[in-house]
């Protein structure tokens, strides 16, 4: 409120009170001065702030975003949906992952429906590497990528070694495959959909997919093959429960300081230590943040300590998604909001200028009522929906009542990075837009989608 309507405000609320006018005057005095402060100017300085997002790590090729789940159509292919949604909520650039040649090709064809918004990356999951072994073939898992959560089933035996002839023919055709995607031979216009090398590297929560020997000699593979391309592309990285082995591949094959790595790289959905994160932001690689790294106290605490300048957001959907059960929910939750019972309840100088109670108001209390009047029949009522917490932008369901719309419950979306960036800035401290803005410049500049 301006200093002018402030004094004019005190100034009658002080005169009515030694004025001997009856209350009716009074009333009426009052609603011209509230009238008068209310056709006030506001000021407009500041304009609000639209948050933009790129979401760097999203598994749209994976068929549950096409509605298949375990080889069965349970509702309509709504990709177009999600790609929508995304936007509605200012996440503008989206990069798909490949995390074998499945998914790295159906990544390209994506791209295609959805140029200048869509991005793709190539290369062998660790926990898709067994293709790599001479005894165990790769798990089916009907074109699906793996969750996101550790798995506490069997590991696999370390018995097996890594196929010589089959390395030599895997790398020559993923290599095959990313010089077509950056030529632009499968179709496209413009620059090349193909951003980034990956996803790869190890995984020793999930060796029931591949056991360590394996995963070292795909990783190492790969490393050789990304050092080799001219230029190289940035690295889309994974590291879990591995780091000195993944940190020693890393600077085996770009040296110590990562000196031969032209083009960066980002380790992605991290969850491991505050020690092991800033080893990795000192080497320059940058931290990709989702659901998955606010699970416990421990992993928020790891998030507060992520540089601005290293910081990346993703939701590494359809899994990783943020839950009530994470440390980082609360962040979600807004403070209560005071009901306002009247339009003059939210200023209190109005208030103590119009004496907003009964006595002077001139209302009776509700419990007196006319003679002769009948109380009215208290009606019951449904019970109602309890509100969430955090409230949902958009209608969730369950995928067996699919509407269109919609989204499916349990299934992330790129349109929930909103949550991952609004955490991250609670997690900090600092505002949704210095994270939003943050993020956009460094994916940007390892990233070519802003081109």
């Amino acid at each position: 409120m301006f200093p002018r309507t402030t004094a004019l405000l005190r100034l009658t609320h002080s005169t009515a009170k030694r004025l001997p006018v009856d209350r009716i005057l009074h009333r009426d005095i009052s609603s011209s001065i509230y009238k008068m402060a209310s056709d006030m100017p506001v000021r407009t300085d500041e304009k609000p702030y639209h948050p933009r997002y790129i979401d760097i790590g999203i598994n749209l090729a994976d068929p549950i975003f096409r509605g298949q789940y375990h080889g069965t159509q349970r509702h309509p292919d709504d990709m177009s949906a999600v790609v929508s949604r995304a936007k509605e909520v200012g996440c503008q650039k989206l990069i798909i992952t490949g995390s074998d040649f499945t998914s790295s090709r159906h990544a390209l064809e994506i791209a295609k429906e959805y140029p200048g918004t869509v991005y793709t990356t190539a290369g062998i999951h660790p926990c898709s590497s067994s293709i790599f072994s001479t005894t165990h073939s790769h798990v089916d898992t009907n074109g699906h990528t793996m969750p996101c959560d550790p798995d506490p089933s069997q590991p696999i035996p370390e018995d097996h070694e890594p196929d010589v002839s089959k390395t030599a023919t895997i790398i020559s055709e993923l290599q095959s495959l990313i010089e077509e995607a950056r030529s632009n031979s499968n179709g496209t216009t413009g620059p090349s959909p193909l951003v980034a090398f990956g996803e790869f590297g190890l995984d020793y929560d999930r060796l029931h997919y591949c056991s360590k020997k394996i995963q070292l000699h795909s990783f190492a593979a790969q490393l050789d093959l990304a050092a080799s391309l001219r230029p190289q592309l940035p690295l889309f990285l994974h590291s879990r429960a591995a780091h000195a082995d993944f940190v020693a591949l890393l600077k085996d094959k770009f040296g110590p300081r990562l000196e031969r790595l032209e083009r960066g790289g980002v380790v992605h959905s991290f969850t491991g230590t505050v020690e092991e994160m800033r080893e990795l932001m000192d080497l320059g690689l940058y931290i990709g943040t989702n659901g998955c790294s606010f699970k416990t106290a421990e992993n928020c605490a790891v998030v507060k300590e992520i540089h601005l300048d290293r910081l990346m957001l993703e939701t590494d959907g359809p899994w990783c998604e943020v839950r009530p059960s994470h440390e980082g929910w609360k962040h979600l939750i807004e403070a209560p909001k005071p009901a306002v019972e009247a339009t003059t309840t939210a200023n209190p100088d109005i208030n103590a200028i119009t004496g907003n109670d009964a006595e002077i108001s001139g209302a009776e209390p509700a419990k007196q009522q006319q003679k002769g009047s009948k109380p009215k029949q208290q009606q019951s009522k449904k019970p109602q929906k309890k509100e969430p917490q955090v409230p949902e932008r958009f209608k969730t369901v369950k995928k067996e009542k699919w509407v269109e719309g919609a989204m499916i419950k349990g299934r992330n979306e790129p349109c929930m990075i909103e949550r991952v960036g609004k955490i991250v800035a609670g997690i900090k401290g600092v505002s949704v837009e210095e994270v939003c803005e943050a993020a956009w410049r460094n994916t940007t500049k390892v990233f070519a989608v802003d081109e």
